[in-house]
C-alpha cells in the first residue's frame, strides 16, 4: 500500500482528493496512475512527513488555505525500520500454545531498531502515531463542523498487540517492538477520539489490510515461512495491496456514525477471490484509551513549546 496520508473533501458536489506524502516523486506517479484510470478525478498533492512535526504543522496550514472542510482523513503513512525476525522466539513459538497467534500477528517475533528524531521523539512513535495525532488536532476546525460528519481512518495491523504497549513507555523506548506498540496505540487513540469528538461530528475507525505482500514483507520473512503461509493467506485474506485496500473503500461507503468504535475492520478475500470487510472486536478499553489521550495532549504541549523555543533561538541568533 502506498504510504501516505489521504484527505478527501466534498463541496458543490465535487470531491477533491489530496495525497499528502513525504516522497513527492512517488506521489506524482500515484496521482498520474489515478488520473489514467479516472480522468475526471480532482487530485492534488501536498508535501507531508508525519515523522517531522514542523512538516505536519506546515502541511496542515497549507491544506486549511486550500479547503474549508474535510470529510475523510486516511492515516495510512507508517514505518517499520530495520525489521528482523527473532529466530529464537520464532522456533520457540512453533512448539507453544501461542503458535496460531504468532503466525497470524507476528507477536513476539518481529523486532525493529528504532532511533530518536531531532526533536527527541522515538521515530516509529512519531511517524506511526504522534504525527497523525498532531495532524488531526491541526485539522480539527475542518473535521468538526455542524453541517456534516467526518471520518478519520487509521491503518492498523494484525501486529497491534497489547503485550507490546505500556502506558509507562508510550514511545516504546525500552522495548524491541515499536511497530506493534505504535499500532496498538493507534487502536486506543481511535477510541479516545470517538469519546471526545463524536458530539462534534468527528468519528474515527481502524482498519487492518491483512498480510499484504510487499517488498518489505518479502524482505523480513524467511523463505520457507513464506512458502508455508502464502497458499493459506490467499484463501483466507488475499495478499495484494489491492486486496488490502478493501476495508478503506468499504468504510468510505458507510455513514461514519454507524461504525463500531470498538471494532477493527479487516480486509479479507474469500476462497473464490471476492474481497469483503469484516469487523473484529479490538482488545482495548476506555480507561487505557483515555490515559493515552491525556499523555498525548501533554506531549503535544511539550513539542509545541520546543518548536517555539527553537524558532525564538533562530530569531535571536539572526
Amino acid at each position: 500500500m502506498f504510504a501516505c496520508v489521504c484527505v478527501y473533501c466534498a463541496f458543490s458536489g465535487i470531491g477533491l482528493l489530496c495525497l499528502a506524502c513525504r516522497n513527492m516523486q512517488r506521489a506524482e506517479a500515484a496521482r498520474q496512475a489515478l488520473l489514467v484510470s479516472h480522468p475526471t478525478a480532482q487530485a492534488t498533492l501536498l508535501h507531508l512527513d508525519v515523522g517531522n512535526m514542523r512538516s505536519v504543522l506546515r502541511a496542515a496550514e497549507e491544506f486549511k488555505q486550500m479547503c474549508n472542510r474535510l470529510d475523510y482523513l486516511y492515516l495510512n503513512a507508517g514505518i517499520m525500520p530495520n525489521p528482523r525476525v527473532d529466530h529464537k522466539a520464532f522456533y520457540k513459538g512453533l512448539f507453544s500454545s501461542n503458535v496460531v497467534c504468532m503466525f497470524a500477528t507476528g507477536e513476539g517475533i518481529l523486532t525493529q531498531e528504532d532511533k530518536v528524531t531531532p526533536i527527541g521523539l522515538q521515530e516509529v512513535f512519531a511517524t506511526n502515531l504522534f504525527g497523525h495525532f498532531l495532524l488531526v488536532k491541526e485539522l480539527e476546525p475542518l473535521l468538526c463542523q455542524i453541517d456534516h460528519n467526518s471520518l478519520v481512518i487509521w491503518r492498523s495491523s494484525n501486529n497491534a498487540q497489547r503485550s507490546a504497549f505500556s502506558l509507562d513507555d508510550i514511545q516504546h523506548q525500552k522495548g524491541r517492538e515499536p511497530y506493534s506498540s505504535s499500532k496498538y496505540a493507534s487502536d486506543l487513540l481511535s477510541l479516545a477520539l470517538n469519546c471526545h469528538y463524536n458530539n462534534r461530528g468527528l468519528f474515527s475507525s481502524v482498519i487492518c489490510p491483512g498480510l499484504v505482500m510487499t517488498n518489505l514483507t518479502y524482505g523480513i520473512l524467511p523463505s520457507f515461512f513464506l512458502a508455508l503461509i502464502l497458499p493459506v493467506m490467499w484463501l483466507v485474506e488475499g495478499y495484494s495491496p489491492y486486496n488490502g485496500a478493501e476495508a478503506l473503500f468499504w468504510l468510505f461507503m458507510q455513514k461514519p456514525e454507524s461504525l463500531d468504535p470498538m471494532a477493527k475492520y479487516h480486509s479479507l478475500t474469500s476462497g473464490l477471490g471476492n474481497n469483503y470487510t469484516q469487523p473484529h472486536k479490538m482488545d482495548i478499553d476506555e480507561n487505557m484509551s483515555e490515559a493515552l489521550y491525556v499523555k498525548l495532549l501533554e506531549l503535544e504541549d511539550t513539542v509545541r513549546k520546543k518548536l517555539r523555543d527553537e524558532d525564538l533561538d533562530i530569531k535571536t541568533k539572526n
